[in-house]
């Protein structure tokens, strides 16, 4: 073969290979990118999203179309979308947006993804339905109790327009805010107080403000059981059963009632959902009657506003007290929260059949005193030592308390910062500064404790969000977990409760009934397995186990469910 046919054979050859590679090329498509490595959690329970954070992903959603349904299309009525999870935050120790290590309503809007994504389903937040925001009014004091002025935003937490953006967020995300109203007293600052000494000082009692305080002039019997403050310049003694510098309002006088429910009709009419009414006995302080008359009278006129208001009064008192108010509004459950409540007795391997048994007699109770009655249970507030303190994650009973409040009934209010195990006692100082402490982040937040608290930094955890975000045994992700359960059978929150009876064991727990369908909520608060023999349940031989959530498993064998310490297990029938 000459030079010449053997380079035309070549170039042949080396143009039809050239074809083949592209016809190859044009029947496969662009080469594939190498597969992205799918990371986890430690333990391998749960995918990390890009932000590092685990993602919830083993919960049965299937029994939530209903209230889904119901709630897109405006079918719920007040109590049932008010059985909401809320989620308490003391603004100034919460998230900071401007570096002055002060938190503000800004650092909240920038957390409102952690909070609630908007979507129950997603297993990226933590899922709460309703934010309940401290004072945040204009006042002389860290903690904002004494209230200068109830239509300015204080400045160290932002502005007026900073507030209608928190409403918009939460309201996109499906969240209720709820601000804190002080109504029994104001500061000193106020106007209203300082018209009503001046009204004293001149004696002109021709003024709108010279009855707008509770008092007597010297001379008169002193009301019993009240604590007064001499106002200089005068014969007066204004009330003062808080401090000095908080005197109590006159709720005898019709410009003082109309004042305050303009207060009210103001932020409702901008966007806020409801209110949580502090000291609400002190109205007329030893007067239960009285108190509950006006809260009737109160709430009735917001309701005007606002059918769907969102109401909850603190009246730290005991049941026989507390119930009387259940004719006006929902109240906190004291009896179950702190250190020597209920939940924390329950979950220190007592007996669950004490607290079904009361939360049954409970709801009873004060539906009886007003139809749409619910109860308010909560483990800790701002005004008390932290729970876990009390109920320590290492024991697993911070997270079995959880389950108890949780996994229940109403409207359950979670303190900032609970669900990672903040920490934080009074202490010597006896300050409640310390139970007042800067939410940790771990992600360079700049937000400092509160003024007056003296709280070791040893002795608080070292873990914040940023890290347990990624663990899957973490604190937060079990109150992540836990919220969800909740959310994802919607008859837990809404139904009618009927407390298990169970002879000879610890464990109880409970049946709710919603929208003609059933759920059964099971708690083992001691630390080894029990049985239950689900026949003994009517309505529940046949049960399956929906979810389990706790230290150990739960499973169903011939009929008996098998319910590992410290653990707790939803079941429907088949």
């Amino acid at each position: 073969m000459n030079e010449m046919k053997r380079t035309g054979i070549l170039r042949i050859l080396a143009l039809l290979l050239a074809l083949s590679m592209l016809a190859g090329l044009a029947a496969c498509g662009k080469p594939e990118p190498p597969k992205e490595v799918v990371k986890s959690t430690p333990n391998g329970t749960y995918v990390l999203a890009d932000s590092g954070e685990a993602v919830i992903d083993n919960v049965d959603f299937g029994a939530y179309g209903t209230y889904e349904k119901l709630r897109a299309e405006g079918g719920l009525t007040s109590e049932e979308d008010n059985a909401r999870v809320f989620y308490e935050i003391f603004v100034g120790s919460f998230s900071d947006s401007n570096g002055d290590g002060i938190g503000d309503l800004k650092g909240i809007i920038n957390r409102l993804d952690y909070l609630n994504d908007g979507d129950p389903k997603s297993g990226k937040s933590l899922g709460i339905e309703g934010i309940w925001l401290t004072p945040i009014f204009t006042s002389r004091s860290y903690h904002k109790y004494d209230v200068n002025d109830y239509y300015e935003i204080d400045p160290d937490f932002g502005t007026m327009d900073d507030l209608k953006a928190l409403i918009e967020g939460c309201h996109k995300r499906g969240i209720k805010l709820i601000l804190d109203l002080v109504i029994n007293h104001t500061g000193r600052a106020n106007p209203w107080y300082q018209e009503f000494v001046a009204a004293h000082r001149n004696e002109d009692k021709n003024s709108v403000y010279y009855d707008y305080y509770s008092y007597y002039r010297e001379g008169e019997a002193v009301p019993a059981g009240k604590s007064f403050t001499q106002v200089s310049g005068t014969d007066i003694y204004v009330e003062c059963n808080f401090d000095g510098s908080m005197p109590e309002l006159n709720y005898d006088d019709a410009d003082v009632r109309k004042a305050v429910l303009d207060v009210a009709k103001y932020y409702l009419d901008m966007g806020i959902d409801g209110f949580r009414f502090d000291a609400s006995k002190y109205l007329y302080f030893g007067e239960t009657q009285r108190n509950v008359d006006f809260w009737e009278w109160y709430i009735a006129e917001l309701k005007k506003i606002n059918p769907a208001v969102y109401t909850v009064a603190e009246v730290w008192d005991g049941d026989s007290t507390t119930d009387k108010y259940f004719a006006a509004l929902n109240c906190f459950n004291f009896s179950m929260s702190q250190t020597n409540g209920m939940i924390a007795d329950v979950a220190k391997a007592g007996d669950a059949n004490r607290l079904t048994s009361y939360v049954e007699k409970y709801i009873d109770t004060v539906k009886g005193m007003r139809s749409d009655a619910m109860i308010v249970p909560f483990i800790s507030n701002h005004d008390m030592d932290r729970a876990a303190g009390y109920l320590t994650p290492a024991t697993f009973n911070m997270q079995f308390a959880a389950n108890l409040y949780i996994l229940g009934p109403g409207s359950p209010f979670i303190y900032y910062g609970e669900e990672i195990g903040l920490r934080g006692s009074r202490g010597g100082a006896q300050t409640d500064a310390n139970r007042r402490l800067h939410m940790i982040w771990g992600d360079g937040d700049t937000v400092a404790d509160p003024e007056g608290s003296d709280y070791s930094e040893s002795n608080q955890l070292k873990d914040g969000v940023s890290v347990q975000a990624g663990m899957d045994d973490s604190l937060l992700n079990y109150y992540k977990r836990l919220i969800m359960i909740r959310s994802a059978n919607p008859e837990i929150a809404r139904g009618t409760y009927k407390a298990v009876k169970l002879s000879d064991t610890k464990v109880s727990g409970f049946i709710s009934t919603w929208k003609d369908s059933s759920v059964l909520v099971l708690h083992t608060p001691s630390t080894s397995a029990k049985t239950v023999n689900l026949s003994l349940i009517s309505g529940f031989s046949s049960a399956v186990v929906k979810d389990f959530i706790g230290e150990g498993t739960a499973a169903v064998d011939g009929g008996v469910l098998t319910l590992d310490g410290h653990t707790s297990a939803v079941l429907r029938a088949e």
